[in-house]
C-alpha cells in the first residue's frame, strides 16, 4: 500500500494493561484460635488479611515506528482508556507531539480497532490532525504480532 520509502513513517500505537500483584488465595491464611471463639471475637490485628479485591495493575500506552518509540505513559490508576481519554490526553498532549518530532512534517498514523481507537470522534480526529491516516477497514485485529506493548 505504501512505497518502501514511507514505510518508516508508519506509526502504530497501544495500550497495555500489566499485572503488578495478583490477589491471594485466602484458603491458605489461617488463624488458629479456641474452638469456642467466633471471627467477630477476634481483633481486626490479628486477622490475616491477604487477599486484594482486584488485582494490582499498572496502564501503559506507548506509539512505535521503524524511526523510533514514545517515552512509555503510564495512564493514572482508575482511568479507563476510552475514546475521550485516547484522544483528548493520550494522543494530543503526549504521542502525536512526538510522532511530529521523531518523524517531522510527514508520517502515517496506524491503529488496531481497540473500542478507544475506532471512536467516531477519534477516528475523525486523526483524520484532521494527523498528515497520513490508515483508514479503519484496513486495520488489523487485535494480534500479538502486531502489539508494541506485548
Amino acid at each position: 500500500m505504501f512505497p518502501d520509502d514511507k514505510v518508516d513513517f508508519i506509526w502504530f500505537t497501544d495500550e497495555k494493561v500489566f499485572t503488578v500483584s495478583s490477589p491471594r488465595n485466602p484458603q491458605n491464611d489461617r488463624l488458629y484460635v479456641p474452638a469456642d471463639i467466633k471471627k467477630k471475637q477476634v481483633a481486626a490485628e490479628r486477622l490475616l488479611r491477604t487477599r486484594t479485591t482486584f488485582s494490582r495493575s499498572v496502564t501503559v500506552s506507548v506509539g512505535v515506528s521503524k524511526l523510533g518509540f514514545t517515552d512509555l505513559i503510564f495512564v493514572d490508576p482508575g482511568v479507563k482508556v476510552n475514546g475521550s481519554y485516547y484522544r483528548d490526553v493520550l494522543l494530543s498532549q503526549k504521542l502525536l507531539l512526538v510522532m511530529h518530532k521523531v518523524s517531522g512534517e510527514f508520517f502515517i498514523f496506524q491503529q488496531d480497532s481497540a473500542p478507544a481507537h475506532r471512536a467516531r470522534d477519534t477516528v475523525r480526529f486523526l483524520e484532521q490532525t494527523t498528515p497520513a491516516f490508515i483508514s479503519q477497514d484496513l486495520w488489523p485485529p487485535n494480534s500479538p504480532d502486531l502489539n508494541p506493548c506485548s
